[in-house]
């Protein structure tokens, strides 16, 4: 079993260092990929200097502006795949998820879902710190996306997600349209529509202390028409990723 954490980052100096250091101790056996997307407050160069340390556990992958968190997962998934990772989890830099849930998303896969979902919206979870109009975004689009797409995910905007390698292997990242809020909905939605099993695993979401959101009216206006966006287009389109046969002479 390989274990991969994939955070992307841009300007996140203030937590990022205790955010390996949280992962790190918790002795699990979980490599750690950041992405960074030129965070010019010299994010990549803490991280830069804590990887001697790591023993070959922490990783760096720097890209040239902001380009966006979908593509940053998407190039984490890849870089994950290429090494054989078998069990590869995303999370965000600001303690917003917490890692020690990371084993309980891992135990859920190995107890048989293809998807687990750290989940706000199912019994036991919750959110902490949040004012009432992000409850209100976040709850609205969750049901909105259910709603309008039938996706059996609570909560379908969730960023805590750990998948099979299975999963990550059969969709077609080429199909994946959306770059900020929406796109954690499309892969859930991709995921679904191959036929693989979503379980949701209850956490407490808290909203981070340090640092900036990078929440604002652009993501959201993309999260609302995304979701009618990615209903049209899956009458259309199979997310799953062709294989190419070789020639049998």
């Amino acid at each position: 079993m390989k274990k991969l954490v994939i955070i992307p980052t841009y300007n996140e100096k203030e937590n990022i260092a205790a955010i390996i250091d949280a992962v790190q101790q918790l002795q699990a056996g979980f490599d750690m990929l950041i992405v960074d997307d030129g965070s010019p407050d010299g994010t990549a160069d803490i991280v830069r200097s804590l990887m001697p340390a790591a023993a070959g556990s922490l990783f760096l992958e720097e890209r040239r502006g902001k380009l966006g968190l979908g593509t940053a997962y998407i190039h984490g998934f890849k870089w994950g795949l290429e090494r054989g990772y078998t069990h590869i989890c995303e999370m965000d830099a600001d303690f917003s998820h917490n890692p020690a849930d990371l084993p309980r998303l891992v135990a859920a896969i190995d107890a048989g879902a293809d998807v687990a979902v750290g989940s706000r919206y199912v019994k036991g979870g919750s959110i902490e710190n949040w004012p009432l109009d992000r409850h209100l975004y976040s709850r609205g689009g969750s049901l909105y996306t259910r709603l309008i797409t039938f996706l059996p995910v609570k909560d379908a905007t969730a960023g805590f997600v750990c998948y099979r390698r299975e999963v990550l292997d059969a969709i077609n990242f080429d199909e994946i349209k959306f770059v900020g809020y929406a796109f954690q909905i499309e892969m859930k939605f991709a995921s679904w529509k191959l036929g693989f099993k979503i379980v949701e695993v209850p956490i407490t979401f808290v909203d981070r202390k340090l640092g900036s959101s990078k929440m604002n009216t652009g993501i959201i206006k993309e999260g609302v028409l995304g979701v009618l966006r990615i209903q049209w287009n899956s009458l259309f389109k199979n997310y799953r990723r062709r294989v190419k046969s070789a020639n049998v002479l």
